[in-house]
């Protein structure tokens, strides 16, 4: 099938999507044992979203993402060791220790960034799409945002711009059925949010956002269609947020049975049940074995690591001398 990754590509996406569970549930332990500062947002349960529509782009091309960007991070080919040391504010992180785990940026791999604002990194997305119009690049611009992000007006300001003006900008929805502890169905009058799209010409379609193989095959597409100078596109991405908005999240407000319907449909399952009969259960053992190591190593080196010293510059602002 057209826009359908190769099993080595499939494979590759399995190892990220790993990698970044190993991540999530590094820093809710280490959340329990109070070694992290603030709330962490994790992506539990939906790492097929960021990983899988990050794994159609290229290297010029951007991506921003939300306050729950660890698989988009390492999707678009950041490793997890600066983005742990990152996220412990260590001199060796992606962005000097000054970022947090909401903030992580890598220009170099074309991660601008993740928002802490709801919604922001919509219009910033748009933004990147028309420099690249304007500079007549081939490139394309992705924002990955939540269904609580969709009812914000920025959100529907930045899709009109983009549809207006053909835009290579791909908008992936990254549906999980919660804007922090309030269910989609009392904040949307529409179950499907991206029928929405066709108020601004754009095409839009609707994936199994816990299966890597339909969310890499529709964002693909929407993918090359901009890249083409046809406009932006929408995929939303149906999953669902196994963990609390936060680590701050009291909880209580999620249904056990449908808690316990999604990890039926976890992305890591669905993905290692159609890997087995290619490449059999001795080389995903090695991948699995591989991930969980990498991440170790990356959370025990970050944890060692120097905090960043600050100076005073001569008009008496603080600044890293990392930076």
């Amino acid at each position: 099938m057209k826009n359908t990754p190769s099993v080595e590509e499939h494979l590759e996406i399995y190892r990220k999507m790993l990698l970044v569970r190993h991540l999530e549930e590094g820093l809710g332990a280490l959340h329990k044992e109070g070694r992290t500062r603030g709330p962490i947002h994790r992506c539990d349960g939906q790492e097929a979203v960021g990983v899988a529509a990050t794994a159609v782009l290229e290297a010029g091309d951007k991506v921003a993402t939300t306050h729950r960007g660890h698989a988009v991070y390492i999707g678009k080919g950041m490793n997890p060791y600066p983005v742990i040391a990152e996220i412990f504010g260590r001199a060796t992180g992606a962005c000097a220790g000054r970022a947090g785990h909401m903030l992580v940026a890598d220009a170099e791999k074309g991660v601008i960034g993740g928002n802490a604002i709801v919604g922001a990194g919509i219009p910033a997305a748009a933004g990147m799409a028309l420099s690249m119009q304007v500079l007549g690049q081939k490139n394309v611009a992705m924002c990955v945002f939540g269904d609580g992000a969709a009812q914000t007006g920025i959100c529907h300001e930045a899709m009109n711009m983009a549809g207006l003006w053909k835009l290579p900008v791909v908008f992936v929805l990254e549906h999980n059925q919660f804007g922090l502890t309030v269910p989609s169905d009392v904040q949307s009058p529409v179950e499907d949010l991206s029928v929405r799209a066709a108020g601004y010409a754009m095409p839009a379609e609707i994936v199994d956002g816990n299966d890597a193989v339909a969310v890499y095959r529709a964002v693909s597409s929407m993918v090359d269609r901009a890249r083409r100078g046809e406009g932006p596109g929408m995929v939303e991405c149906k999953t669902y947020r196994l963990e609390g908005f936060s680590t701050s999240d009291m909880g209580g407000y999620q249904k056990p049975e449908d808690i316990a319907r999604w990890k039926e449909r976890d992305p890591l399952l669905v993905s290692r049940k159609a890997l087995l009969s290619e490449v059999g259960e001795t080389r995903l053992a090695e991948i699995e074995a591989a991930a969980k190591a990498e991440v170790d190593k990356a959370f025990a080196t970050a944890l060692s690591d120097p905090m960043p010293e600050f100076s005073i510059d001569e008009n008496c602002n603080p600044y890293s001398e990392a930076l």
